[in-house]
């Protein structure tokens, strides 16, 4: 039975994440942690630095200004942990490399499958059609609760071709103040929030007369913490390191 200490709990994920793990018979939640608590089967504490619940494994779900302290509690424990906030500082993206060399971390801006699914695909494809003078544009749209702009999975995305074509390409977020025409060597991303949204990103390849167009929808928030629970029954044992939701993909 691995055991779970759950960041960020009481927020949507958080809750989506607990009711999964309930009927999970390989896993458990024997502590929650968020600012806000109330009635759970676990116990449960503001401060994750007053938690002494013995533990396997870290997920955390929450907000960015939460995540160092986590990175903190988990380096103290020893513990592995999985990240799935997003929009964070390059200083807690250098916290957590520090942190990769010393415990196992999982991070990833997305852990749908299907979204990693995409990601690998469209590597392949930018190297096929980059050469034929396509253009590259990412569209991103969520619900209008939604705090950072791009979302992760847009720049993860973005990422996934931009490494397959060496880095050559920069990011372009908003147009209206450039009065030039586009770059060939530029992919474009736009956030649009709205509604109740839950999370649809596009990934287009314009070239001379034909688009190609890879899309994902999420219709839950369910699809999210599955994966994160995948994960964190992934890095559960690991040796320190860097872990995302490839190397999880690469065993399917």
């Amino acid at each position: 039975m691995i055991k779970i200490i759950m960041n960020g709990y009481n927020g949507k994920m958080g809750k989506v994440i607990c009711d999964i793990v309930s009927k999970d018979p390989e896993c458990d939640i024997v502590a929650g942690i968020d600012i806000t608590t109330s009635n759970a089967v676990f116990p449960t504490y503001i401060n994750i630095n007053d938690c002494d619940m013995p533990a396997d494994v870290i997920i955390d779900f929450s907000t960015a200004a939460a995540v160092p302290s986590v990175i903190e509690y988990a380096l103290k424990k020893k513990l592995p942990v999985v990240i799935c906030t997003t929009g964070l500082s390059e200083d807690t993206l250098n916290q957590i490399d520090k942190a990769s060399e010393i415990i196992p971390v999982f991070k990833s801006a997305n852990m749908s499958l299907g979204i990693n699914l995409i990601a690998k695909l469209i590597s392949k494809a930018a190297k096929l059609l980059s050469e034929s003078g396509f253009d590259i544009e990412i569209t991103e749209r969520h619900h209008n609760q939604k705090i950072d702009a791009p979302s992760g999975t847009a720049i993860l995305l973005a990422d996934s071709v931009n490494e397959a074509l060496d880095n050559k390409y920069s990011y372009v977020y908003d147009r209206s103040q450039r009065r030039e025409k586009r770059s060939p060597k530029e992919i474009g991303i736009t956030a649009v929030r709205g509604g109740s949204i839950v999370g649809e990103h596009s990934v287009i390849f314009a070239g001379k007369d034909e688009v190609i167009e890879f899309k994902h929808n999420a219709y839950s928030k369910e699809v999210f913490a599955v994966g994160a629970v995948k994960a964190a029954k992934f890095v559960t044992g690991k040796p320190a390191g860097k872990y995302d939701m490839q190397d999880i993909m690469q065993q399917l």
